[in-house]
């Protein structure tokens, strides 16, 4: 067994699906981060379980040429990315690898590649951002005046013994100081605050930067989840890659903030700004977007130009973060899907219809279902600003709205399916296979979730056709991926 704070030498030959380096020590998976592929180290181990150990590289003995210098200052510290130590042409492939990897693994295929659509940038890509608040503590001082004693009394009176405990217990009370946001530390909610994000536009920074200084200035207190207490607890960006419209959602504590007035118009200084909301989210727990918005300022939604079609998004809508990436991954959805003028496609998780009403273009008739009810209302009417009278779109879980319009006797010639990162629940699964699609197009975020419902649709009678993967996250461990399956006859 491996001994906790023991250096040892290791060579990294994999990765794990979070992007940290995979060595073998002693038959044991040790997991690095900050590691590449090939490389060898000198290893402090710091914590040891059953079978795995997690350690912390000492030195680098043998150095791989994709290692780079880290252009962001706080990368080793902030969770939001992963891969600023190596180059993106290794971080391209070690995604791909992924992805075959699972496919084959889990899904019991035998692929020896999986092409991947590689980003053309990685900086400012990301069209929204949710920044954590927090603030800074610091423990209060007190310059206490002499303790005048009695003459007569060797020891203090009663009042004067309830005046020191006061003075001492306020000596503990841990005093709130500077507001500040960026993002969550790995594994924790610690806030590391982050002036520049390179994956994100200035514009936003400068949202941020804004709505800090308003913060402070009027003493807001930032939310503190420990406690339960404090005022606003995210600040929220969302920004259209096209239209440049920029939508500031304040998630809060409460129901309203003091001084909107003057929010409004320091927010009015960034090109594009266009509305401003609030989300009311007063319950405990790390869920960022409440269930209640008040619109504050503009019409409370923003929108975008995706595949040629405008869109209307709200905070709660659906949209991929990348928006040039986005593009390509659903233009080849719909090239995998083949669609003709005769065919009905089922658009699954359908968020404000982005895939559903660029398919439409080319389908009969398509179906979009979708869970978030403000997602939906937004779908309709992004059918109605683009003109298209061929789309429907339904609100309810995606499985069993798929088995209620299987039991009306709907028969979709295509289902296009793109789920949350747990992948499709059982009654998905089985609506898929009783509707009986002649094609499935499945976009996933996760590659593990994706390869177990691949296994779960062959034994239903589906073969995959073809695999790829797109990187709609540079610098970070996530990866999408696009499969077709196709019925067997």
């Amino acid at each position: 067994m491996l001994l906790k704070n023991q250096i040892y030498e290791a060579v990294v030959t994999d990765y794990t699906a979070e992007g940290q380096g995979v060595a073998r020590i002693e038959g044991c998976a040790v997991f690095l981060p900050n590691a590449i592929a090939g490389e060898k180290y000198r290893v402090r181990i710091e914590k040891v379980g059953k079978t795995w150990a997690a350690g912390k590289i000492v030195e680098i003995l043998e150095k791989s040429p994709h290692r780079v210098n880290r252009e962001c200052p706080v990368a080793k510290l902030c969770g939001g990315c992963d891969f600023w130590h190596m180059d993106y042409e290794e971080e391209t492939r070690l995604k791909a690898e992924r992805v075959r990897q699972c496919l084959n693994r889990i899904g019991g295929e035998s692929l020896t590649e999986v092409p991947i659509l590689a980003a053309p940038t990685c900086y400012g890509y990301r069209n929204k951002a949710q920044y954590p608040v927090s603030q800074v503590i610091t423990k209060s001082c007190h310059s206490e005046r002499p303790v005048r004693e009695s003459k007569n009394l060797r020891t203090p009176d009663s009042a004067e013994i309830l005046r020191r405990a006061a003075l001492a217990q306020d000596d503990n009370i841990m005093q709130k100081g500077r507001v500040f946001a960026g993002f969550f530390k790995a594994g924790t909610h610690q806030v590391i605050e982050n002036e520049k994000c390179l994956i994100l536009p200035p514009e936003t920074d400068r949202v941020k930067k804004i709505v800090i200084d308003y913060v402070n200035h009027y003493r807001i207190s930032a939310y503190d989840e420990t406690i339960g207490k404090g005022l606003l607890r995210h600040i929220y960006v969302r920004r259209g890659a096209v239209s440049e419209q920029i939508l500031v959602c304040l998630v809060v504590n409460g129901r309203k903030l003091p001084h909107i007035e003057d929010l409004t118009q320091r927010l009015q200084a960034v090109p594009g700004f266009t509305s401003l909301v609030l989300s009311v989210n007063t319950k405990a727990g790390n869920t960022v977007l409440g269930e209640e918005f008040i619109t504050l300022h503009g019409p409370g939604y923003i929108e975008d130009t995706l595949c040629g079609l405008k869109f209307r998004l709200s905070a709660r809508s659906f949209y991929q973060v990348n928006h040039h990436q986005a593009q390509r991954l659903y233009e080849a959805a719909i090239a995998q899907a083949e669609i003709t003028k005769e065919d009905l496609v089922l658009d699954l998780y359908c968020g404000v219809g982005t895939i559903t009403l660029a398919m439409a273009k080319a389908a009969g008739k398509v179906i979009g279902v979708e869970v978030v009810e403000q997602a939906v209302a937004d779908a309709k009417e992004n059918a109605k600003r683009n003109g298209i009278e061929n789309a429907e779109f339904f609100c309810g879980d995606a499985g069993k709205a798929a088995l209620e319009l299987e039991k009306k006797g709907i028969r979709p010639d295509v289902i296009v399916v793109d789920p949350p990162r747990k992948g499709l629940n059982s009654d998905t699964i089985e609506a898929l296979h009783r509707m009986s699609p002649r094609r499935i197009v499945y976009v996933s975020c996760d590659p593990a979730t994706l390869a177990r419902d691949v296994a779960l649709l062959k034994e239903r009678g589906y073969v995959l056709k073809n695999a790829q993967a797109a990187d709609l996250f540079p610098r970070c461990s996530h990866v999408e991926s696009i499969i077709c399956l196709t019925r067997h006859t």
